[in-house]
């Protein structure tokens, strides 16, 4: 049975990822420039996982919970409780960032809100194709690396724990390569991988980016959706090869 625990943690997972996403675009970009927002939330990510990963699993995504659902590393009946509870998260930590931005005195000009977006909206002026594949391309990659790292077989001499980040390194390969998507991906299109981060920054963004937040939900489930394959692939070599 999903306890009240979990879901908790995935708010308040996920409402800190979105923290560390807008305090660095909004407070520390463009002076810290890439490198600074990418760390950011790599780091936020590698201690919620160190902190909440045995509580929840440390999903903090709806893709990331429906790739670990297609790997049958996660319950399907407790995917959308968990979707909810990120979107939630997301969407408060936007609401508090919207106030903190505008205590600055003068004017205030946050843009498009830290927005995923594509064409005119995109971070480079990147299309539709572009945004699409590597939103797809990255967040395949980004289940990979959660799924390999959180295996029995990458922790031998610990039980298995289903979708649960175990009490090991894990979260650090997953910090890591969540640090190095966003180098590759914010150029492009502001580097999404998680469709209640882009739900929520859209909804403060309104306009276009609303318009196009589809496609931010989209392809990050379809790379989920095609790492989680990948995993399950993966997971069967090992009792190949015992045969």
């Amino acid at each position: 049975m999903l306890k009240v625990h979990a879901i908790g943690a995935e708010v308040f997972g996920t409402f800190m990822l979105m923290s560390s996403v807008l305090g660095a675009a909004f407070f520390s970009f463009p002076s810290a420039g890439v490198l600074g927002v990418a760390f950011s939330i790599g780091l936020t990510v590698m201690a919620l996982a160190f902190a909440l990963g045995p509580i929840s699993g440390g999903h903090f995504n709806p893709a990331v919970t429906l790739g670990l659902v297609t790997a049958r590393r996660f319950p399907t009946a407790d995917a959308l409780p968990y979707i909810i509870a990120q979107c939630v998260g997301a969407i408060i930590a936007c609401a508090l960032f919207y106030v903190i931005a505008h205590g600055k005195a003068g004017p205030v000009n946050l843009g498009n809100f830290a927005s995923n977006g594509y064409g005119s909206q995109s971070a480079g002026g990147y299309g539709l194709l572009s945004v699409f594949l590597i939103e797809t391309v990255l967040t395949m990659f980004f289940l990979v690396i959660i799924t390999g790292v959180t295996s029995q077989a990458a922790s031998p001499h610990l039980e298995p724990i289903a979708s649960h980040v175990s009490v090991s390194f894990a979260p650090i390969a997953i910090g890591l390569a969540l640090t190095a998507i966003h180098i590759m991906a914010i150029p492009v299109s502001n580097a999404s991988v998680n469709p209640a981060r882009s739900l929520a920054t859209a909804l403060f963004g309104g306009g276009e980016v609303l318009r196009q937040v589809w496609v931010f939900w989209v392809a990050p489930i379809l790379g989920a959706v095609l790492g989680g394959l990948i995993a399950r692939w993966f997971d069967e070599m090992p009792r190949e090869s015992a045969k």
